[in-house]
């Protein structure tokens, strides 16, 4: 169904979080477009609408698909719309959705907790059978990126077996990820995905995002091969070595491919002699069994015995059978985890928050077969109804938009946007959009213009999609909400893309130092 702006009564506007950012001087706006330094600013919404409709009416995207929208938070008007009802590619725009979904259902205090259950009840210090992790889609259990030690990510769960009093296993550590039901890949992903760290599989047992660094480093002499370590412990990852060094000053060129169902990386290609150290990425297939392996391993580094071989089920298994809960791990806020995939855009931690919310909120009628992931779906498509959105305009398949089938409007977009304004969560909504020139996956973008510091918006990226949408303040001081989304279109040159395409538009409101008035 097609859904018009929502404007708010003045009390919920007033209780709205966002907060007025004043920049964007002329001459700073000015210099902020290529090619248009000597363009002055709108200054009027005439003017404005004017110079939006000869942005996306060039002739450059003449065979690509728009969508704008753009709508005052101060006074629910609609500034302007190009196509606000076409159905497009979101890519990770999907994230908003999932985002407001998790907010809106659980609340940011929310934890998710993961059980730690025994086959039998620990005695004399022994827990004669099993201890088994039944995750819960935890995204929280990585390290990468934090500057902390690979083995702290297991302190939580080393530590609570301590305090169940636990010396040996007789068993083996299980770690069961059945909570989530269907396959490790997401609905509409293509096969190449697969091997990326961005295309890693989904698991409620999950370990560093589920793909491993492998450090790659020429060898001491010209045709020597390059040395390959796989950063991350215990992935069951086999490396085969396929790569020369090549002469100092020449290129380097490497290529790693994972095949579909195996563990075997085959790494090709050069490195100039003397080059410093590369990284290269690949996902690790079965991360529970990673997960169980390396408790197994920080459990003995703790002088607790293990004497099973570590284990691991994930659906359509049967879920392990534990007979006694012995601790729990909570993660993180529910605001924390949110915002640690919204700001990078990370997929993997969206697509657990999403499949967590399908099997949280699952109809008791669902037939067993159904996935997280639809069911999830489901309950978007529940609270985009329940709170008057656009919900016929919102086609997903899952949460991340990395899906090639998920399709929604710039109209729907900046409808969740003003409804998650004045949301009771509205303060941890926007501190989980990244923030142009400052943080997040608009950390390099916007930076010098009036959009720096003041665009807070969520980027999306496939090939031939992009999209944002997000918030800004005019230099006069209004609020708006505002979703750009560019399909089928190949940047006018690698200088300029299509992402520049989107921030021209972000600059342009964030530089705008008209007031709208009813006239205009």
């Amino acid at each position: 169904m097609s859904h018009p702006s929502l404007p708010r009564p003045a009390a919920a506007r007033r209780a709205c979080p966002f907060r007025h950012i004043a920049v964007g001087a002329a001459m700073l706006f000015a210099a902020a477009l290529p090619g248009a330094q000597q363009v002055e600013p709108p200054t009027t919404l005439a003017g404005l609408r004017e110079r939006l409709t000869a942005h996306v009416g060039a002739p450059r995207f003449a065979e690509s698909l728009w969508g704008v929208k753009i709508v005052s938070l101060d006074t629910g008007r609609t500034w302007f719309e190009h196509a606000a009802h076409r159905p497009l590619s979101p890519a990770s725009n999907s994230k908003l959705y999932t985002g407001a979904l998790a907010l809106d259902r659980l609340g940011g205090d929310f934890r998710i907790v993961t059980p730690l259950l025994a086959t039998a009840q620990p005695a004399g210090g022994e827990l004669r059978g099993d201890l088994i992790v039944a995750g819960r889609g935890d995204p929280s259990w990585k390290t990468r990126g934090m500057k902390k030690d690979f083995w702290a990510t297991f302190e939580p769960f080393v530590g609570a077996v301590e305090r169940a009093g636990v010396k040996r296993i007789t068993g083996g550590v299980v770690a069961d990820a059945t909570f989530l039901r269907g396959p490790p890949q997401g609905a509409g992903w293509t096969a190449d995905d697969l091997e990326e760290d961005y295309g890693a599989e989904i698991s409620a047992v999950s370990l560093e995002d589920n793909f491993a660094d492998l450090r790659v480093t020429p060898g001491a002499t010209v045709g020597a091969p390059c040395t390959i370590e796989i950063v991350q412990p215990l992935t069951g990852l086999v490396i085969d070595n396929r790569t020369t060094t090549a002469p100092a000053g020449t290129a380097r060129q490497l290529v790693r491919r994972r095949l579909i169902g195996e563990n075997v990386v085959h790494v090709f290609g050069t490195m100039p002699l003397g080059a410093p150290a590369e990284l290269l990425d690949v996902s690790v297939p079965k991360p529970a069994a990673w997960f169980a392996a390396a408790l197994t391993e920080a459990l003995k580094r703790r002088g607790i015995r293990v004497d099973g071989a570590p284990q691991s089920r994930r659906w359509p298994d049967a879920p392990a059978a534990g007979a006694v809960t012995i601790g729990e791990v909570a993660s993180p806020p529910l605001r924390e985890l949110v915002a640690a995939f919204m700001k990078p855009s990370q997929n993997l931690e969206t697509d657990l928050v999403f499949g967590l919310l399908g099997e949280k909120f699952r109809a008791a009628d669902a037939p067993a077969f159904r996935s997280a992931e639809e069911s999830a779906v489901r309950v978007l498509q529940d609270f985009l109804r329940a709170n008057q959105l656009p919900a016929a305009e919102v086609r997903f398949e899952e949460g991340s938009g990395l899906s090639r089938n998920n399709l929604t409007t710039v109209n729907a977009t900046v409808a969740l946007l003003q409804f998650m304004a004045t949301h009771r969560a509205a303060k941890d909504w926007l501190d989980s959009l990244p923030i142009a020139g400052v943080d997040g996956s608009l950390r390099r973008r916007m930076k010098g213009t009036p959009a720096e510091g003041n665009v807070r918006a969520k980027t999306g990226t496939l090939r031939y999609a992009n999209s944002l949408a997000g918030y800004v303040t005019t230099a006069a001081g209004e609020r708006l909400a505002f979703a750009f989304m560019l399909n089928r279109h190949v940047g006018a040159s690698p200088e300029h893309g299509a992402r520049d395409d989107l921030d021209e538009l972000a600059i342009l409101l964030a530089g705008f130092t008209g007031r709208a008035d009813a006239k205009q």
